[in-house]
């Protein structure tokens, strides 16, 4: 079955599927959590100089030599520092934002705390060419692809046989890509609530996925072999293709704010021109 057509305000739509042993996707769930939140945030709004981090995020900071992971750094924090103090009534305003530190667990999920105080929310970030967002809820895990192609080296390396073959009955082109990216974005969710990252293997988990609905949304779930299956929600966001998974069932995400809208977003390497 053929995605959707693709115009203005359209986006490729793939058909519900079914993939095997992993049961059919319910859009009609009762949800059983609180709605995650999130946010965007472009490069362009990093704040100058480092008057809006914490000595302890300075320092990790200066301590990275490569424009490109120190870039991302900074803008991982902003975003997470952004959805914080919109949560909690705090200014934007970077001498405000130096209260809010973006820490890491030793599993790499990042811990909040809020004038030295943990946030008491699971916040989960993510970052691709030049944009990031940061969902806060309940065992939430987010990622954030282009779409863009994807070799058959990738698609076989990294995807299990139900999902290789959901991939590549899509038609070449953008399909195929959006296939591809959902997937692959979903893992990396599934796997940010599993606590486990990438050191586990991407196919020990498998992905199923539903069609976008009026909102934008669509469900998805994420298999984890004998363990729970993991539901969540994907959406198209013009280049760009966001997925949210959490641990128990939830209504759809709900953003934050409409700053820094992705739907228009521009990717970004700006990296390239000073690597160093």
């Amino acid at each position: 079955m053929p995605f959707g057509p693709v115009g203005p305000g359209r986006m490729p739509v793939p058909p519900a599927v079914r993939v095997v042993s992993a049961g059919t996707v319910s859009r009609t769930a009762k949800p059983d959590g609180p709605t995650a939140r999130w946010v965007a945030r472009g490069e362009v709004s990093l704040p100058p100089g480092t008057g809006w981090l914490t000595p302890a995020e300075r320092a990790r900071a200066g301590a990275m030599p490569f424009t490109k992971r120190r870039g991302e750094f900074l803008l991982r924090r902003l975003v997470a520092k952004h959805a914080v103090a919109i949560i909690t009534g705090r200014s934007l305003e970077p001498s405000a934002l130096s209260t809010v530190e973006v820490a890491n667990a030793p599993d790499g999920a990042p811990e909040v705390r809020v004038d030295g105080v943990p946030f008491g929310r699971d916040v989960s970030v993510t970052d691709r060419a030049g944009w990031a967002v940061c969902v806060v809820g309940t065992g939430v895990g987010c990622d954030l692809e282009l779409v863009e192609p994807r070799s058959a080296g990738f698609v076989d390396t990294f995807l299990t046989a139900a999902e290789r073959r959901f991939v590549t009955g899509r038609p070449g082109g953008e399909q195929r890509d959006v296939a591809a990216n959902l997937v692959w974005s979903a893992k990396e969710s599934g796997l940010k609530v599993l606590r486990t990252g990438l050191r586990r293997d991407t196919r020990d988990v498998e992905v199923s996925a539903g069609p976008p609905g009026p909102a934008g949304w669509g469900t998805l779930r994420v298999r984890t072999g004998a363990g729970p299956v993991l539901p969540g929600w994907w959406r198209r966001e013009g280049r760009f293709l966001l997925t949210v998974v959490t641990a128990a069932s939830q209504p759809p995400p709900q953003p934050l704010d409409r700053r820094g809208p992705l739907a228009t977003a521009t990717p970004r390497h700006s990296w390239l021109t000073r690597p160093r």
